[in-house]
């Protein structure tokens, strides 16, 4: 009986989400190469996908029995259980009142939520300004354009990647990038400067302007800042509108709220750095802006559950009733994770992330890279005031040393790696090559990213922590050596 609750947690895991969801591989991991169950290896991929972790799954096997979880749930209950998250949700990240929340089965859906929110203000459609279209999901350049992003859907309707979704305002795209071409991250003035001139341009053709900020990229960077993004409200006000990218979760409360107050729409994961199983997402509405949201188009229709988006929203009776007991149990555990995580205090927090930053680095030396730095050069100073977002992922360029290793060469660095048991974040496309031999080729990159999870097991260790990551990034460094050894 035990065994056959252990098969249902897992394959629960594994439904209810897009084609990325299922498993890809003989071991009954997907794509990513992320179990949905617990296992011994060394992993340090939160930047990616997680493993889901055993505190996790054993609360998951209680909330499955307790519950007689079953992959037919009906949207009665789906409506009672993610009304309970909401309300844990909230309580998490100390929510302004009226906040409302709004899930998806991955962070790239969460687009859509986002382009919803602004519907209607501008008579010519959204103009959407994204920012650092390499260190965000690749699938959401074509969701930010209003686009589907998959062969078919989370409910499991047929889609053609690149059609349109019905009845979403008319969208236009553009990106800003994040770095120059080589790695070095641009200052918040020039982002700013570029996302003015969207705007005006937007503003001529008669369109709303929707501008990303990104906190938390797949680098840890945090672009604009906060007064600069002021500096744009004061000049636009309600003519423009911010859609926050925390979609790694490497997010404080504070911050969270920073944004809500400012009228921005905040896009989360729970299978990042949160340290849930993939695939699963939620937005952050603020309650101004939610009380503005036009009704649903009849495309959101094909995308989301009645109960996944707030009950207010007109056109809610377009979407299905049924219920999706795949993201019930992923966004129950990654807020489990939250909690525990929550729960620790801030000096606890600050001496885990300084350990990890410590062996992390030292492991960057060892394999002979160089840091990516999560931040502009003139915010050096600054960096330190934001460890979650910056101290807890480390990416580093595999390309010095003489090596000259692409992105080709590192994805095939990091799949060997996970063959041998150790599973690093998936290569960031954040600098190219300047010399002659290898001109406009991106330069390979691996991420080391800890989880909510791995930090408060780390915190339970006292002491031995230092230890532990040591033991873990020589495992890394071997795992790296023999695998640069077998080109």
């Amino acid at each position: 009986m035990q065994q056959d609750l252990l098969k249902t947690v897992s394959h629960l895991l594994t439904i209810g989400g897009d084609e990325r969801i299922v498993p890809a591989h003989a071991d009954g991991t997907n794509k990513y190469f992320s179990s949905p169950f617990p296992r011994q290896t060394v992993t340090y991929a939160s930047s990616t996908a997680n493993d889901i972790s055993q505190p996790a799954f054993d609360h998951l096997c209680d909330f499955v029995s307790e519950h007689a979880l079953t992959a037919d749930m009906v949207g009665t209950d789906y409506a009672g259980h993610l009304t309970v998250l909401r309300d844990r949700i909230a309580a998490a990240y100390g929510l302004p009142q009226g906040t409302d929340i709004a899930f998806s089965a991955s962070g790239t859906d969460l687009e859509y939520i986002a382009l919803q929110a602004f519907a209607g203000r501008a008579p010519q459609g959204i103009h959407n300004v994204l920012l650092g279209a390499d260190e965000v999901g690749s699938g959401c350049i074509l969701s930010a354009a209003g686009q589907y992003f998959a062969a078919q859907t989370a409910l499991g309707v047929p889609t053609s990647k690149g059609q349109m979704v019905p009845g979403l305002a008319p969208v236009s795209l553009s990106e800003v990038s994040v770095r120059n071409g080589f790695g070095e991250a641009f200052d918040s003035a020039v982002i700013v400067a570029a996302m003015r001139s969207e705007i005006e341009r937007a503003l001529i053709a008669g369109k709303f302007p929707l501008l990303h900020v990104v906190h938390g990229s797949k680098t840890g960077l945090i672009l604009p800042h906060l007064d600069d993004i002021d500096a744009l409200i004061t000049q636009y006000g309600d003519s423009i509108g911010f859609v926050v990218d925390a979609c790694q979760a490497r997010i404080t409360s504070p911050a969270i709220g920073a944004y809500l107050m400012r009228g921005a729409v905040v896009l989360l994961t729970g299978s990042k750095f949160m340290g849930g199983p993939p695939f699963s997402g939620f937005a952050l509405v603020p309650r101004a802006t939610a009380q503005r949201i036009a009704p649903l188009g009849e495309g959101m229709a094909t995308i989301f559950r009645r109960a996944e988006l707030p009950n207010s929203w007109a056109g809610i009776e377009r979407l299905p009733v049924n219920g999706n007991a795949g993201l019930t149990v992923r966004l129950a555990a990654a807020l489990f994770e939250l909690e525990r995580f929550q729960a620790l205090d801030f000096h606890t927090i600050a001496r885990v992330v300084e350990q990890f930053r410590c062996a992390s680095l030292a492991l960057v030396d060892r394999i002979g890279g160089t840091r990516v730095t999560p931040y502009p050069f003139a915010d050096r100073e600054s960096a330190g005031s934001h460890p979650i977002e910056m101290r807890t992922l480390t990416t580093v360029d595999l390309s010095g040393e003489g090596r000259a290793i692409d992105f080709d060469g590192a994805t095939a660095i990091q799949l060997k790696m996970m063959r041998s048991g150790v599973r690093l974040g998936q290569p960031v496309k954040c600098a190219r090559f300047q010399g002659p031999d290898m001109a406009g080729k991106v330069r390979g990159t691996l991420r080391i990213g800890i989880s909510m999870p791995q930090m408060v097991a780390l915190a339970a260790m006292g002491n031995e922590a230092e230890a532990q990551l040591e033991r873990d990034m020589a495992a890394i460094g071997d795992a790296f050596d023999a695998a640069l050894a077998a080109d």
